[in-house]
């Protein structure tokens, strides 16, 4: 027996979720995860940070186009804020001035409230930086930490109720086609829909490699992250996080301990992804050159993988030789602040339309997104054949 649908979304993290909640709204929805719950990979790794000031121009575009769905959800889809206070620094040896003021330069003029700051008064937030480490610095102030959990669970729940069904531990085990329509064997059964949506995260070139379509060029990349004890006898609740100019490391406090990681990006398989002992040391070591910390005991440690294509852009919606096959891969590490807007802008081009007003007006456009960008001259769309 097989199980009919109007939309199947393979992948169950932040962006099958969010293009769940929002396709569902017109359309019936089977999503499926191959994992035992929704969100066991990248989603439930993430930094759990909102910056306007991270990732290249499109990314930062997408995020400021996300930012009223984060800060005013919809009535009923979380008990708790998804946003709250937390702010950024970002600090610059002496080597790393002239960095420092591009990259302040650059981000102003998306985020005009970031301000430079002065040594002395970063360290007057962030009481551990060295005097003799720390050369420059400035601050986003309305940077935020997001409610992962929240804003994940939300979109799973409002998809429910929007009549969409999730089905887990359903791993696909093939993709072909059956009277026109897309036919998907997993481990829970065959489920058939004129359109897939692929949500897979590092496995999205995988599963267009099942379908028959063209991959995207996905590499999906390890980034590390570890916590510690809070140093003794100081009050981290309210310290920003702090981040490096040139992306050596960051931290920031996380449920009464520090979070910390080297911002390492290491090529990988797609996998189950762990720390590597080694990018733990590397991260110990850049926090202390930094800090007066001296990291005695590691309390977890943990990897999540981060996927990209060449441009570091996400690849949003239909595929320019297969209209039924639509993207929604790549997001790099920006996928959590960035899947309200970008779920939009997948349901809205499955039903048709082009990106959502308040996405286009942000200076967003769909050559950024799709993906006919990454193909080589003289693709032109068409249906999988039958």
């Amino acid at each position: 027996m097989s199980e009919q649908t109007d939309v199947i979304i393979i992948g169950g993290g932040m962006a099958g979720a969010g293009a769940a909640f929002e396709i569902s709204r017109g359309r019936k929805v089977v999503l499926l995860e191959r994992e035992s719950h929704c969100g066991y990979h990248t989603t439930g790794r993430s930094a759990a940070s909102f910056t306007e000031n991270y990732g290249n121009g499109v990314i930062r575009r997408v995020v400021l186009a996300s930012r009223a769905f984060l800060t005013e959800p919809p009535t009923g889809f979380s008990d708790y804020p998804l946003l709250s206070k937390r702010g950024m620094i970002t600090v610059a040896r002496a080597d790393q001035l002239d960095l420092l003021r591009e990259d302040l330069e650059a981000a102003q003029t998306l985020v005009p409230s970031i301000v430079a700051m002065t040594p002395a008064e970063a360290i007057a937030r962030v009481p551990v930086l060295r005097q003799d480490y720390l050369a420059g610095a400035y601050i986003e102030p309305h940077s935020m930490d997001i409610d992962v959990n929240g804003l994940h669970q939300g979109f799973l729940r409002g998809a429910r109720a929007h009549g969409a069904r999730v089905v887990t531990k359903a791993g696909v085990r093939g993709i072909g086609r059956q009277g026109g329509q897309w036919r998907v064997e997993t481990e829970a059964g065959t489920f058939l829909a004129p359109l897939i949506v692929n949500a897979a995260g590092a496995w999205g070139d995988e599963i267009a490699m099942m379908a028959g379509v063209r991959p995207v060029g996905l590499q999906p990349k390890r980034r590390t992250a570890f916590n510690i004890p809070a140093p003794a006898g100081l009050d981290i609740t309210d310290w920003p996080l702090v981040n490096d100019v040139g992306a050596e490391f960051y931290f920031k406090p996380d449920a009464g301990q520090l979070f910390v990681s080297p911002a390492d990006a290491t090529p990988s398989a797609p996998m189950d992804a762990f720390a590597e002992d080694i990018d733990v040391a590397i991260g110990a070591e850049r926090l202390e050159r930094a800090t007066t910390i001296e990291v005695q005991r590691v309390s977890r440690s943990w990897a999540g993988l981060r996927t990209f294509v060449a441009d570091g852009s996400p690849v949003v919606g239909p595929d320019d030789e297969f209209a039924d096959f639509v993207w929604l891969v790549g997001q790099g590490g920006y996928g959590i602040k960035t899947s309200p807007a970008l779920s939009r802008v997948c349901a809205s081009l499955i039903a048709g339309g082009g990106l959502p007003d308040d996405v286009a007006r942000q200076g967003v456009s769909l050559a950024e997104l799709t993906p006919h960008r990454l193909r080589g001259a003289g693709s032109q769309s068409r249906q999988a054949a039958s």
